[in-house]
């Protein structure tokens, strides 16, 4: 008899319901966006993300698993994001998933966001093998973890400020671009070129850490002193060498990480995973470096279930399981959970 997940994912403003079958097989990963909710905003509105999870989470279940081809009576499992995130948007999906696990008499498993956005390396067809190291980038985190086996953990260095995918999103608003701003900024960099000299953050010697405030204030103050003078500001050499900057550090010190650890996976992981420039840098780098990368594929780069089923898998093999008492937790550290 086949293991059969579904998983809930509401940790900030993605709806996704993902059905996963044997641990391998995604049978369905429904993702209710509401980018053009928020757009008029210039960014996520946590009250409007909850109300907007609660209309939708009973359309996506449904439709998640029609389109697996799956009844509830079929489940083993039910996976769900409690952390971190905005709390309102989690408890949605924490709630419902208590709910169903309690009326089918099914195991609740508990899923770390950031842990599911590693595990989204897990759905490539060539999965990674362990021990790795995984550079976690996205709008609310910069993070580089060591994982020498699965549910262990064990944090390399982290931003001590900003993270980088808040910095692209800063900065593409300044620059006057459309919500979200990350995607919006690498497409007008992609039109430019990195001939403006950005400070790039390196910290104490041999440190991992990351710190973007440094190279954000440098980027607004280049931006409004131009704007003051009069000077012509040529936004795309602007985002381009901003971009450039960004993906410098990241990559390096996550090379430096995957050396520090003597492993030779390399993994990358979090929304900002989806940016080109950075995949190509970091493979690059990487080949040079004798690493073998591993990147989610596009669709599972952003928020999505699919990496949140894919890491219930491996925690309900564990044996983690929640119950009824389970909450939402907006900040939430990443901690191993292998015996």
């Amino acid at each position: 008899m086949r293991e059969v997940i579904m998983a809930i994912e509401t940790s900030c403003d993605e709806t996704s319901v993902a059905v996963l079958a044997d641990g391998k097989d995604i049978l369905a990963n429904i993702v209710a966006s509401q980018v053009d909710v928020h757009q008029i905003y210039g960014g996520v509105v946590p009250e409007i993300a909850s109300r907007q999870h609660i209309e939708n989470i009973s359309l996506v279940v449904d439709r998640a698993l029609s389109t697996a081809g799956v009844s509830r009576q079929e489940l083993s499992a039910i996976g769900v994001t409690y952390g971190p995130g905005l709390v309102g948007a989690l408890l949605v999906g924490v709630s419902y998933a208590k709910g169903l696990a309690y009326a089918l008499d099914i195991p609740l498993v508990p899923v770390h966001h950031l842990e599911a956005h590693i595990y989204a390396n897990f759905l490539l067809p060539n999965p990674p093998t362990l021990p790795l190291v995984c550079l976690i980038v996205s709008g609310g985190h910069t993070d580089l973890v060591y994982m020498p086996r699965h549910g262990e953990f064990h944090l390399l260095g982290r931003t001590r400020d900003d993270a980088a995918g808040e910095a692209f999103d800063k900065i593409a608003r300044v620059l006057g671009l459309p919500y979200p701003g990350g995607p919006h900024l690498e497409s007008l960099a992609s039109h430019g070129e990195a001939t403006l000299s950005f400070p790039r953050a390196w910290l104490e010697e041999n440190s991992l850490d990351f710190s973007f405030s440094g190279l954000k204030s440098a980027v607004l103050n280049y931006i409004n002193t131009s704007r003051q003078q009069g000077k012509d500001l040529v936004a795309a050499d602007v985002a381009a060498s901003f971009q450039a900057a960004v993906v410098e550090v990241l990559v390096a010190k996550a090379v430096a990480a995957a050396k520090k650890v003597s492993v030779t996976n390399l993994c990358l992981a979090g929304g900002v995973s989806a940016n080109k420039a950075l995949r190509q840098t970091l493979a690059t780098r990487a080949d040079s470096a004798g690493l073998h990368v591993f990147m989610p594929e596009f669709q599972y780069c952003t928020d999505n279930a699919a990496m949140v089923a894919m890491s219930a898998y491996y925690r309900w093999r564990g044996g983690v399981v929640g119950d009824l008492t389970l909450n939402a937790a907006a900040v939430l550290p990443m901690k191993s959970w292998a015996t």
